[in-house]
């Protein structure tokens, strides 16, 4: 079976039809972002590597703002969107630069909503299942947890219980490899 290259997409975000941005296929997961500050050489260059990214938060908490809950009305509004409004002001009011909260369109774990997902550059990602509309703390504890860790995995003690009970995946980071146990 042949392997064929894959084209690299580089420039800013390009707006989908839908009104949702699509990161580019770049090795940054900010790439094109107003947060990415590139050195005067060409992207293909040797300073590629001295890619710099400023103000990236350690830790991004997206939360799914289409879940609704279990038996709810059709035509109520989605408890996930709550949940993202809830976290967002938690987080504006603790204010820890290292986290930031954003909304996402479907995590794609509707038989076990409400959804959200951790995610840490070089380290692990976690999406998350079962969370009631008030599970914004525990959320902003659970991505607290993941800033401070020093290994890229979010610790087990002091995790609140809703993100022990509703872990529903635990993802690799992309360099990741069996032989670093």
């Amino acid at each position: 079976m042949a392997i064929l290259p894959v084209a690299r997409l580089r420039g800013p975000l390009a707006p989908m039809e839908t009104g949702v941005e699509r990161p580019s296929n770049d090795d940054s997961p900010f790439a094109g972002s107003e947060t990415m500050v590139r050195s005067g050489t060409p992207a293909d260059g040797p300073a590629r590597d001295s890619l710099r990214v400023a103000s990236v938060p350690a830790v991004t908490l997206f939360v799914c703002t289409t879940c609704k809950l279990a038996g709810a009305a059709t035509d109520a509004p989605p408890a996930g969107a709550a949940l993202a409004r809830e976290a967002m002001r938690v987080a504006a009011t603790g204010g820890d630069p290292a986290i930031a909260v954003k909304e996402v369109r479907c995590l794609s774990n509707c038989k076990r909503a409400l959804s959200a997902a951790l995610v840490r550059t070089g380290g692990w990602s976690y999406v998350f299942g079962d969370l009631s509309p008030d599970s914004a703390a525990d959320l902003l504890t659970g991505a607290a947890l993941f800033a401070t860790s020093t290994d890229g995995i979010l610790p087990w003690r002091g995790r609140p219980d809703s993100l022990k009970r509703g872990m529903v995946a635990r993802i690799p980071p992309m360099t990741f490899s069996e032989d670093q146990r």
